[in-house]
């Protein structure tokens, strides 16, 4: 691969890249971050609703460049900018105690709610007040594996494109569409419009998982509201939903945490549904 090209951290393009650490700066460029070999395999193969790629800049040490050079190809065939730089400018640029070598720009690529919602979603997740970026993307990542349609980030959440979020989601970021911005009774109105429950889970919820499940009322389209990680959802936001349901704890946990109740949840949804997709 011979010489890394950008020896410098005050290269205008590291600089460029490492500014995108901040949200001021992710905003007004509509760039973020995806680092390591899982996201940036993923970004590569992503299009926006434009049809454009999604990556747009691919730095790369020597080391990965080599190792992961089917990656590196792809970026540059779909006309991603691919720069090999010395192992201390990743670093300088990276937000991960250990870089992998990869590390990806790429372009803004949120979904206007108003396509989510053509597209008829049978299972929603929304997240309310979700503030914690590593939950928020673990929720995300839950949420694909889940089989979900969409996940919503009202205004109250955190910022989709964190360093945090990103790496939480696990490439998951690239494989569904995700809605950021709305207001939470925005959303709901305009889901229950098209047809969809509306289920808020909440540790004091007057309805239980399992007899929601017994009792067949999950096979629909719903839509799951996920609270902040310390004091849960509000009362106006569970007076939205149609139903405010707990998990119940069977053992002698106080509780569970926001994504494994979440996993939980969207699971339980995803299961209802498929046995009512198969009578």
């Amino acid at each position: 691969m011979g010489t890394p090209e950008l020896i410098s951290p005050r290269s205008p393009r590291v600089t460029a890249a490492r500014r995108l650490a901040k949200r001021a700066f992710r905003g007004k460029e509509r760039r973020f971050i995806a680092e390591g070999p899982q996201a940036v395999r993923e970004a590569v193969a992503h299009r926006g609703e434009d049809g454009e790629p999604t990556l747009t800049e691919l730095f790369t040490t020597v080391e990965a460049a080599e190792r992961y050079a089917d990656i590196v190809d792809t970026a540059r065939a779909t006309g991603a900018r691919v720069h090999h730089a010395a192992d201390t400018v990743l670093a300088d640029v990276s937000q991960t105690v250990t870089p992998q070598g990869l590390l990806g720009v790429c372009r803004f690529l949120d979904s206007p709610f108003e396509s989510v919602l053509r597209a008829r979603p049978r299972l929603v997740a929304v997240l309310a007040h979700v503030r914690d970026p590593g939950n928020a993307g673990t929720v995300l990542r839950c949420a694909d594996a889940a089989g979900a349609d969409a996940v919503v980030l009202t205004d109250a959440s955190v910022d989709l494109y964190n360093p945090k979020s990103v790496r939480a989601s696990a490439g998951s970021l690239f494989h569904l569409p995700v809605v950021v911005g709305i207001p939470v009774e925005q959303a709901v109105r305009e889901l229950q419009d098209e047809g969809v429950r509306i289920l808020a889970a909440d540790g004091a919820g007057d309805r239980d998982l399992d007899d929601e499940l017994d009792a067949d009322t999950m096979g629909g389209p719903t839509a799951w509201i996920f609270g902040n990680e310390a004091w849960g959802l509000p009362e106006e936001t569970r007076a939205l939903a149609d139903a405010v349901v707990r998990v119940p704890i069977h053992g002698k946990a106080e509780s569970l945490n926001l994504a494994t109740a979440a996993a939980v949840c969207l699971y339980a949804s995803a299961r209802a549904q498929r046995v009512l997709r198969a009578c």
